[in-house]
């Protein structure tokens, strides 16, 4: 019996409010775990369980994975589907609700997420856990294309916004596959891709990170405005100030946060923090 008659049997219905759209390809499913360069001895984090497809893959090729799932429908399910598995961990709550310290409790080590994440919540699932989280090492990530197209632009085009800044100054983003709508159930109204996460904290040398996230929140606060007008309205310091820091770190007084690398940021937040003291 197919995993989508099995689900019927369960009389589960889909729920556009989870978003959700789930895989049921086992070739699409083993290229995700594939892709994601994982051991017998890694512990693994996924978002969305869905239909545990993915699951099940994860928990033959890995030692631990625990899972999250929103939708309480899918509980008697994935529970009678995972009775025998003793490497998985089903959670049947919203991820965003359970703070992040509790979440890596879980886990022996450092983890890597793997996920089909819901469309509706990708974004502040990568802020919660790049900002939140001390022991990821990785994610690899199922996003819509549009959002894959974000999470790895360079700066000075269209799609590079805070969080593709964001990601660029921790970790190294990059896009493995991309994947047609037709291969989920039910099809969204668009393409998908895989995104690879590699966190690298010591990337670049930062002095506060609290002030380089406010930063780069700023620069991208309005798009239409000057850096240096975005800078001035989150931080308390006169033009001539904020026009003597852009200087120091050769950044042009009418240059817009869009055009700024992740590395130029650090520079700048840099100069901001030390300022400060």
């Amino acid at each position: 019996m197919s995993t989508l008659n099995e689900l019927k049997g369960y009389n589960f219905n889909f729920n556009k409010k989870f978003g959700q759209n789930f895989i049921f390809d086992k070739n699409l499913l083993l290229s995700i775990v594939n892709s994601a360069n994982l051991t017998s001895d890694d512990e693994i984090l996924e978002i969305g369980t869905g239909a545990g497809t993915l699951t099940e893959v994860l928990a033959s090729t890995t030692k631990k994975v625990v899972s999250y799932e929103i939708d309480n429908n899918l509980r008697e399910y994935l529970t009678d589907k995972f009775a025998n598995f003793d490497n998985v961990t089903l959670h049947f709550q919203d991820v965003m609700s359970v703070e992040t310290k509790k979440i890596e409790q879980e886990f022996d080590k450092n983890y890597h997420m793997v996920a089909n994440l819901p469309y509706y919540i990708t974004t502040p699932i990568i802020f919660k856990f790049l900002e939140e989280a001390e022991k990821i090492s990785s994610l690899t990530i199922m996003v819509q294309k549009e959002v894959a197209d974000r999470l790895t632009a360079k700066e000075g085009t269209a799609d590079y916004g805070a969080i593709t800044a964001s990601i660029g100054t921790i970790a190294d983003a990059k896009t493995i596959k991309k994947i047609s709508r037709k291969m989920f159930t039910p099809s969204p109204n668009v393409d998908s891709a895989i995104v690879q996460i590699s966190i690298n904290r010591s990337k670049f040398n930062i002095a506060d990170i609290a002030t380089l996230r406010k930063v780069i929140k700023a620069a991208f606060a309005m798009r239409r405005k000057t850096l240096m007008n975005n800078l001035k309205s989150n931080f308390a310091m006169s033009s001539e100030e904020i026009s003597q820091l852009l200087q120091k770190v050769g950044i042009s007084a009418t240059e817009r946060g869009e055009n700024l690398s992740p590395a130029k940021f650090v520079e700048l937040a840099n100069e901001i923090y030390i300022s400060s003291k």
